[in-house]
């Protein structure tokens, strides 16, 4: 099992930044792929998440109406396309695959992480 995020950087306050999630070594669509972030200093968030099921989306009230996740199955790959950045969204971002759908349910295989330095 391997997950690999890109697109990550430095971008000001207000603009955007879309985040990939390719993956492979399992059922792309028998799982779940979520997307988390941590902060220095902070705890891991987790943020968003897709079924590739049936593609039923969930979000973080933080991202909420800013985020928008995808999934592309011929490229086994799940996108994050993170609008209207703010400051606070600084940090490394995460994808994992899941068994289960939703943000409250674990997450067994993980990807290196990909930094976003949003600067004021």
């Amino acid at each position: 099992v391997q997950l690999v995020e890109s697109g990550g950087g430095l971008v000001q306050t207000g603009r955007s930044l879309r985040l990939a999630c390719a993956t492979s070594g399992f059922i792309f669509d028998d799982y779940a792929i979520g997307w988390f972030r941590q902060a220095p200093g902070k705890e891991r968030e987790a943020i968003s998440c897709i079924s590739n099921i049936d593609f039923s989306t969930e979000y973080a009230d933080s991202v909420k109406g800013r985020f928008i996740i995808s999934s592309d199955v011929t490229k086994r790959t799940v996108y994050l396309q993170m609008n209207s950045l703010k400051p606070e969204d600084t940090a490394v971002y995460y994808c994992a695959a899941g068994s289960l759908f939703g943000l409250q349910f674990p997450y067994h295989s993980w990807g290196q992480g990909t930094q976003v330095i949003v600067s004021s």
